[in-house]
């Protein structure tokens, strides 16, 4: 099933407009790219329409979040929404500010998402403000365990069902759920918690994933979420003593340029709930 969701990425080559943040743009638009799909990165007000038009897929994500681009992230979603075109929401540090928190629940109110994808500590300030967040990062106490995977679960079931999105939780476990399935992932290496923006080129990654498999959100973006974390499984293997996060960073990049929808079936990690 993945081996299909990531062929139609490589096939259809979608569009996907990103409104992202700029630690991460450059790296995002080079995930777009390795996965097969193109992206257009644009974030001025007086363009988002246009823009968000002649795309197939929206990525908007608050991590470098400032006043100017709070109405851009807004049109384009609209602008999305009436076109009918899927829409992931990247609330990266909610809770961290008043800001953050109370723009992503703004975007949440305006906005239909396909799918919104975070750790856990964002996602649980979204559904009811009481998550918690070190800065950008999962607070220790909100991490998903073996031992809280039941109830971490049943949570995104809830989420996503009161919210009509698939809601995608990534941490130790991946979580990708609407009201009825879960997906929970096993993909991944804990040296992607080294690199600055693997969430970010993820929610990228997702957009193109969904884009390309309409009608499919749940599988299309438990499948962006199993390649990413294969992806970090086989960069870590080529790493040698004297290389650090900046080559691990481009080593997963380009795991995802050279895998295969074959590599990705064989590869994915995850059992449904």
């Amino acid at each position: 099933m993945f081996a299909e969701q990531f062929a139609n990425v490589r096939t259809k080559s979608p569009l996907i407009h990103n409104i992202t943040n700029y630690v991460t743009v450059n790296d995002c638009a080079n995930m777009v790219l390795a996965c097969g799909a193109s992206p257009i990165m644009a974030d001025d007000a007086a363009e988002v329409e246009d823009i968000t038009t002649i795309c197939g897929g929206l990525n908007i994500n608050i991590g470098t979040l400032n006043s100017r681009t709070i109405e851009s992230m807004l049109k384009a979603g609209k602008k999305a929404n009436a076109l009918g075109h899927p829409v992931v929401l990247d609330p990266v540090g909610a809770g961290a500010s008043a800001l953050r928190t109370e723009t992503a629940y703004r975007l949440l109110d305006e906005v239909r998402f396909t799918v919104i994808r975070g750790n856990i500590s964002e996602v649980k300030t979204l559904a009811s403000g009481a998550g918690t967040t070190k800065g950008v990062d999962a607070d220790v106490a909100d991490r998903v365990t073996e031992e809280n995977l039941d109830g971490a679960v049943a949570f995104a079931k809830a989420f996503a069902a009161k919210t009509g999105a698939v809601v995608a939780i990534t941490g130790a476990i991946d979580i990708v759920a609407d009201g009825a399935k879960a997906y929970c992932i096993r993909n991944g290496h804990p040296m992607m918690s080294a690199i600055t923006g693997t969430g970010c080129q993820l929610s990228a990654l997702t957009a193109a994933f969904i884009t390309a498999n309409p009608g499919q959100p749940l599988e299309a973006a438990a499948a962006a979420v199993c390649a990413m974390g294969l992806a970090g499984e086989i960069a870590h293997a080529r790493l040698t003593p004297l290389d650090g996060n900046a080559t691990y960073r481009n080593y997963i990049i380009d795991a995802i340029y050279h895998m295969t929808p074959a590599q990705l079936e064989e590869g994915a990690k995850y059992e449904v709930r």
